[in-house]
């Protein structure tokens, strides 16, 4: 099932179950499809979906941390709930051994050497094929790593 039908479905039974926090979230979930739609004037797929939702992560981890540092935990904890419910939909997360084995199979794939100037070709290869699966950040991290030694 496409992740927009999933989407529709799962509000749908949250509003049957009177579940207002999920259902709050899920409809924040499909106004920013609904708007990227708009603006972009296309029909998103699965991986369009995927890449507003790790967006919406990102959103929501950046503003956990805020909330805390200023003592409000009341704000972070409905930041989290948000997280944990979006996150649902997010494919299972790639250990390190995945990424790393990832990372060596796009080197050798791009026939890249070693330095910052094959970072782009790289990860130009990666981006697609762990969207949604690990943190872009670390990634590039671990890559960086692997092309300096």
């Amino acid at each position: 099932m496409p992740l927009k039908q999933q989407l529709t479905e799962d509000m749908k039974a949250a509003m049957k179950a009177g579940d207002k926090e999920r259902l709050a979230t899920i409809r924040l979930v499909n106004a920013a499809i609904k708007q990227k739609e708009v603006d972009e004037r296309v029909e998103l797929d699965d991986a369009a979906v995927l890449a507003v939702l790790e967006k919406m992560v990102k959103q929501r981890k950046d503003s956990i941390a805020q909330y805390q540092a200023a003592g409000r935990e009341d704000l972070a904890a409905a930041e989290q709930a948000e997280l944990a419910v979006i996150q649902a939909y997010l494919p299972a997360p790639l250990s390190e051994a995945e990424i790393d084995a990832a990372i060596q199979a796009a080197i050798a794939e791009a026939g890249a050497g070693t330095g910052p100037q094959a970072m782009g070709k790289v990860m130009g290869l990666l981006k697609p094929r762990l969207a949604g699966r690990a943190d872009m950040g670390v990634v590039s991290q671990r890559l960086k790593a692997a092309l300096a030694g």
